[in-house]
């Protein structure tokens, strides 16, 4: 199950195989040990690339996330911080 789909602007190549979408899971409190969540709302580099693997599907390894392009990054970046969006915020339309 997968709560976000990023269409990359530049596909991964894994063999054979070309990865042009990848679905991200909302991740659980367990997936979250060792990174700060304020380093992951602040989009912060670092933090996201040791995340990615951890909800990405399918998963990516590690040499596939520090591969990816700025803007496919940034995309990426964006779905993980509005993981962290309470409910009501999100669907707000004056937050």
């Amino acid at each position: 199950m997968t709560d976000a789909t990023v269409t990359l602007d530049e596909p991964i190549v894994r063999g054979e195989q070309k990865i042009s979408t990848l679905g991200l899971r909302r991740p659980k409190s367990g997936e979250l040990r060792g990174l700060s969540m304020i380093d992951l709302v602040q989009l912060k580099v670092d933090a996201v690339h040791e995340l990615l693997p951890r909800i990405t599907v399918p998963p990516l390894i590690m040499a596939e996330v520090h591969d990816l392009s700025p803007a496919d990054m940034f995309k990426l970046s964006t779905e993980i911080a509005g993981f962290f969006l309470p409910k009501e915020s999100a669907a707000s339309p004056n937050a």
